[in-house]
């Protein structure tokens, strides 16, 4: 008998974790050939979710938790849940029912009938979200595409159901700078992608700020491309050259006008101008640096406080 997992990140959802159970419960349970583990991972939560996720394990013995010493961040969250699973196909799917569960059945048939790995869901609309939150999304969608080796489709989610074979090559990634989405392009397996609207939140409200997103956007572009150092390197080298032109110039007026300069405000400006440049880019160097340096202290992507899973690997 084969077994399905489900990994959900929770953070702050002690409304939305009943709502999630129990629709996912009623879908599982139609899948007569097949067991299932539902796999909670509350990241540092400061509500009552830990309350929530221990009442619903004492109450069925297909529901796990991973509680986290502190926050840790989502990806830190799936990757505990990827440690952790036990099945042999392994969904990833929000406790706030964006990721609809009545799309499991679908998924699972497409794994079982056709030669795919992974079947990943995709929003084709982004109703009720704000309309420049939604741009920039597509526009790092293509940037990423353009400029890295990992494949992302436009309205790409975290929501996907893998196989086990996926699943232990995502494992054997231990990188401390995880971007999920671009793990699953790089690693290459066939991917089956599912079209659906966008479903808002069921309860509580997105932890997801604005700040929040770019960040994760930023730190996604720097884990899969060299492209913004390439940038860094480039725009140095133009530079240069442009200054070694301008200095010719300045000679030849100064040689045949005998004033090289009529004022000091373009100067200034220049110098203020090729001072952002240098920071600019430093910048850019720093954040490479940054990662290296959190990738060579190698500390656990998570540290799990408390666990009713027997043999959990607490600290990965």
């Amino acid at each position: 008998m084969k077994k399905i997992s489900l990994i959900i990140p929770c953070y702050n959802e002690e409304e939305s974790i009943p709502l999630f159970y129990r629709e996912t419960t009623n879908v599982l349970k139609k899948l007569e050939e097949y067991s299932y583990e539902m796999v909670f991972v509350n990241d540092g939560s400061t509500d009552n979710t830990l309350d929530v996720l221990t009442g619903l394990a004492e109450m069925d013995d297909h529901v796990k938790y991973l509680h986290f010493s502190r926050n840790f961040g989502k990806e830190a969250a799936m990757y505990a849940g990827f440690c952790n699973v036990s099945g042999d196909y392994v969904a990833v799917m929000d406790a706030d029912l964006q990721d609809p569960p009545s799309l499991l059945p679908q998924m699972l048939n497409i794994l079982e009938t056709e030669e795919y790995d992974s079947v990943a869901t995709r929003r084709v609309s982004r109703d009720g979200e704000p309309p420049i939150r939604s741009f920039f999304a597509r526009k790092f969608y293509q940037i990423i595409n353009r400029i890295s080796d990992a494949d992302i489709v436009d309205g790409a989610r975290d929501f996907r159901l893998m196989k086990r074979e996926m699943v232990n090559v995502i494992v054997a990634m231990k990188e401390a700078n995880r971007f999920s989405k671009g793990i699953f392009g790089w690693i290459g397996f066939k991917t089956y992608w599912l079209p659906y609207k966008n479903v808002e939140r069921v309860a509580g409200e997105t932890k997801w700020s604005f700040w929040k997103l770019f960040r994760y956007a930023v730190d996604g572009i720097i884990n899969f491309s060299q492209t913004p150092l390439s940038i860094a390197s480039w725009g140095g080298i133009l530079l240069t050259f442009c200054s070694f032109i301008i200095l010719i110039l300045i000679i030849i007026r100064k040689l045949m006008f005998g004033d090289a300069v009529d004022g000091w405000a373009s100067l200034v400006c220049i110098i203020i101008f090729i001072g952002g440049i240098q920071l600019f880019c430093l910048g850019i160097i720093g954040q490479y640096i940054a990662k290296i340096y959190l990738e060579t202290k190698r500390r656990p992507h998570y540290i799990i406080a408390k666990t009713n899973i027997d043999d959990a690997k607490r600290a990965e």
